[in-house]
């Protein structure tokens, strides 16, 4: 499964069986957490076996079941963190995918204090991945209109038409896909419009559509 197949087949999910993430799984998943941290600065930490933070009222809500893995994004607190967090965070998720595994993210209905991870001085736990096997593979969302979320005034380039494709099947926070992308030339900017974890949700677009445009063919504004 390539990365575009990945983003397609990737929705989330809340509910998981109880089979363990072991061997070349996890390891190949391990790898990419130590790489994206390696690359941004970020402390992201893998959980596995662990319920308790999945375990509150906070989660019935959530409505999720039987979540017993899942990845913190934790980083040094800065103006960028929430943007860097939605990048490398999504790396991980379509490397999850890849592997057969099912995700979620998550910010808010989990029991915070009880993820086992370690969060320094200076740090912040941002929001977590659930993580695992699925009892199923989720549902779609329902997109906006793509001329709704950037500027089509002048004929797109296949490189943008394929980043903004690949940028409509990223997951933002209830689905409110608050973003708008423009281009001139190869010069591409894109924007938060508003929303409750737009600046997260930013970076998880902007993951996407670097990778549906190819980074070869623009740069960022």
């Amino acid at each position: 499964m390539n990365l575009l197949e990945a983003m397609a087949a990737r929705h989330s999910v809340r509910s998981y069986t109880d089979k363990s993430i072991e061997g070349e799984t996890l390891s190949a998943l391990e790898h990419e957490i130590e790489e994206c941290n390696k690359e941004s600065g970020l402390r992201i930490q893998l959980i596995t076996n662990e319920a308790q933070a999945f375990s509150g009222m906070m989660a019935h809500y959530g409505k999720f079941r039987n979540v017993k893995n899942y990845i913190a994004l934790v980083g040094q607190k800065s103006p960028t963190l929430d943007e860097t967090i939605g990048y490398y965070g999504e790396r991980i998720v379509l490397k999850a995918q890849s592997l057969g595994l099912n995700t979620c993210w998550v910010a808010l209905t989990y029991r915070k204090k009880k993820a086992r991870c370690i969060v320094h001085k200076g740090e912040k736990l941002l929001c977590v991945l659930a993580l695992g096997y699925g009892a199923t593979q989720g549902t779609s969302h329902k997109n906006k209109p793509l001329e709704t979320l950037c500027d089509v005034e002048t004929a797109m380039p296949s490189w943008f038409q394929k980043g903004m494709e690949a940028a409509l099947l990223a997951p933002t926070a209830s689905n409110q896909q608050k973003f708008y992308v423009s281009r001139r030339n190869s010069r591409v900017t894109i924007k938060a419009t508003g929303g409750f974890y737009s600046k997260v949700d930013l970076g998880i677009v902007k993951y996407h559509f670097e990778s549906g445009a190819g980074k070869e063919n623009f740069t960022w504004e």
